[in-house]
């Protein structure tokens, strides 16, 4: 006959805490991973995507763009990747957003707002399963413009690399917009709307796709305020081995500071009840 283990003592009335926050921040990233991963069409798709940005855009612009208005040297296809990076993570960035709109909406967060979890982690682990999606999107698409598109930045692999770790961080703050704006509207379609309203401006009021002082005055000036500009000029001068001044240190400071009033924001916002 065995005899059974005793339980631990708890005192009369005492509650469970829960887990500590790096073990439960661990479990809920692990959630949100599986969750990609079980819409494997939509994954695919959107892996996808970014390969379909970049080869009609290098064709497109390709073919018009004047190289005297390019760094010496350098072909547009090589200008324009270090800049797709940055684009494609917007993507994924309001895809968090709508992903915590429908986790509002399905009763998800609800029922784990009953457990012992602290709040802010929920954000912080979409944010991170939300990340490590965007940065296998990145690797497709850095294989794809060497492999297929002859893609050669004088940067090199380790130039590249760099670049790429530097979009994660850029793209990991601008996730926190799109987490706080979906916080607060709470509605997929006006998520979905207030998305392409951010999206198109931070895209296409930038240096990107040309030279910043080719574009108009007013444009000129939007593109020197929006801060994937300065994530842009970083991650190019890191691919193109172009002369780096403090163009990191300024896409770093001001991924920062979105980032931190993107998630105090979105906690603020998340915070409320779910009515």
């Amino acid at each position: 006959m065995t005899v059974p283990t005793p339980l631990p003592h708890r005192p009369a009335g005492a509650l469970w805490q829960g887990s500590s926050a790096p073990a439960q921040l661990f479990i809920l990233t692990g959630r949100s991973v599986r969750a990609h991963l079980t819409h494997r069409r939509a994954m695919v798709l959107s892996m996808l995507q970014p390969v379909f940005m970049l080869l009609l855009l290098s064709q497109v612009f390709g073919s018009i763009v004047d190289r005297g208005h390019l760094p010496a040297g350098v072909g547009y296809i090589d200008y324009l990747l270090p800049a797709l990076l940055v684009t494609t993570g917007i993507g994924p960035a309001v895809a968090s957003g709508i992903g915590l709109v429908r986790d509002m909406d399905n009763g998800a967060v609800a029922r784990l707002r009953t457990l012992p979890i602290h709040a802010p982690l929920l954000l912080i682990a979409r944010s991170f399963a939300d990340l490590l999606r965007t940065a296998v999107q990145l690797v497709i698409l850095l294989v794809v413009a060497v492999v297929l598109l002859d893609a050669d930045p004088a940067g090199g692999p380790l130039g590249l690399l760099a670049a790429l770790l530097l979009t994660c961080a850029v793209v990991w703050a601008m996730t926190w917009i799109f987490l706080a704006l979906a916080a607060w509207l709470r509605n997929a379609e006006a998520m979905q709307s207030a998305g392409y309203l951010v999206t198109f401006p931070l895209m296409f009021a930038s240096s990107a796709f040309v030279p910043v002082d080719r574009l108009p005055g007013w444009l000129q000036l939007l593109a020197r305020l929006n801060p994937l500009s300065y994530a842009m000029d970083a991650a190019r001068a890191l691919a193109l081995d172009l002369p780096l001044g403090t163009q990191v240190w300024a896409a770093l400071g001001t991924s920062l500071l979105v980032a931190v009033v993107g998630s105090a924001a979105a906690v603020r916002a998340f915070r409320r009840p779910v009515v």
